[in-house]
């Protein structure tokens, strides 16, 4: 298993082999890869995203459930490691 992070797509990126697009994570734009998957995701979709490539499309419920994952693990400078 990997950790995804999830990311809603905002718009395909023209160029790079139509291979990117323009997602929104927490609040940040990143470009990601989308070369990865079987189907190019249109905006409003979520996608997780490892080291920068969508590896799956992914409905709303499952990337509430991927980011309350991530919260539950912390985010860094929340503090020392107990």
């Amino acid at each position: 298993m990997c950790l995804g992070i999830p990311g809603r797509v905002i718009e395909l990126v023209p160029g790079f082999g139509d291979q990117l697009a323009l997602v929104d994570v927490s609040g940040a734009r990143r470009r990601v890869n989308i070369g990865m998957l079987d189907a190019p995701p249109g905006p409003g979709d979520w996608v997780l995203i490892h080291v920068g490539f969508a590896v799956s499309v992914v409905d709303e419920a499952e990337a509430a459930r991927a980011l309350s994952g991530l919260e539950l693990m912390g985010r860094p400078g929340d503090g020392p490691i107990p």
